[in-house]
């Protein structure tokens, strides 16, 4: 069976240096023209996960951009616990991503971690330059009991054993997903999730923001929202999903039924539908 990696788009390839100064790999397809879509990856992951996004003929109308976070995928990997634990770097990424490619309104999404950093950019920017806002399988606000019990196998990334890191970061890929990817497609993933080094993923699981800092951005928020989680998610229970909702009573909610932690991968189709609606309709609302 053909991977949904085999066939995937290069895009065209930008370096990004932040306002801390590290250069970030940012990818862009579709319609340099089109109304444009800024995707931001989970944990580990990398602008690769969105194979199934950028690849979509049904996309292609769109500017997608998508980037590796600090210490992800080709972006740099320094060490340092303030490079990852303060929200005003993960927020002034994005700035800097969306400054030098000259997005005029993007619609924001980020996924998981990702979703966190498309939150911090609320609290520090607003949302005044966007189009809307997608939170994909995230918690905003990040109280402990929307933590699913497919965490449980991060409790302890310190180990210094080669084998032990595989063993632990393979169990985790496993747990973004309900509905299992392709081998070929799973092999794939758990290689570019072994990029960002175990010691940044031990950092950036240090990094918290107060709930009530995260409640009151969302409260502020005006611009065109989705909010898309699957019920069967066991890293980030739906429950975070519904208080993202009440936070912004305008939000629209995509659940997918069988999907786990990855429903724009385990369920494509049904995404991308609701992700096309969604996208055209913000920005026709917001830019005419």
């Amino acid at each position: 069976m053909t991977s949904a990696f085999d066939t995937r788009p290069t895009g065209r390839r930008h370096r990004v240096k932040t306002k801390d100064g590290l250069d970030i790999e940012v990818r862009e397809w579709g319609d340099p023209n089109g109304p444009e879509v800024l995707l931001i990856p989970g944990v580990a992951q990398s602008y690769l996960s969105f194979v199934k996004q950028y690849s979509a003929p049904e996309m292609q109308k769109f500017r997608i951009v998508s980037y590796d976070p600090r210490g992800h995928g080709l972006s740099d990997k320094p060490l340092g616990n303030p490079l990852y634990q303060e929200g005003w770097r993960w927020s002034s990424e994005v700035r800097s991503v969306i400054d030098a490619l000259g997005l005029r309104r993007p619609v924001l999404a980020g996924w998981s971690l990702g979703g966190r950093i498309a939150r911090q950019y609320l609290v520090d920017c607003g949302d005044d330059g966007l189009s809307g806002v997608v939170f994909l399988s995230c918690r905003p606000v990040e109280v402990p009991q929307v933590l699913g019990h497919g965490n449980a196998i991060l409790q302890n990334v310190d180990m210094d054993d080669c084998a032990s890191r595989i063993d632990v970061a393979t169990a985790f890929l496993h747990n973004c997903f309900g509905k299992q990817p392709e081998t070929e497609e799973f092999i794939f993933a758990l290689a570019f999730n072994m990029l960002c080094p175990f010691e940044i993923r031990n950092q950036i699981g240090q990094w918290r923001t107060e709930p009530s800092v995260s409640e009151e951005a969302l409260r502020r928020v005006k611009v065109p929202v989705l909010v898309v989680h699957g019920r069967q998610d066991i890293l980030v229970l739906p429950e975070a999903a519904r208080i993202t909702a009440e936070l912004i009573p305008h939000a629209q909610v995509q659940w997918h039924d069988d999907c786990g932690h990855s429903p724009f991968f385990e369920d494509a189709d049904q995404f991308n539908a609701g992700f096309v609606d969604f996208v055209g309709s913000a920005w026709k609302r917001i830019n005419g």
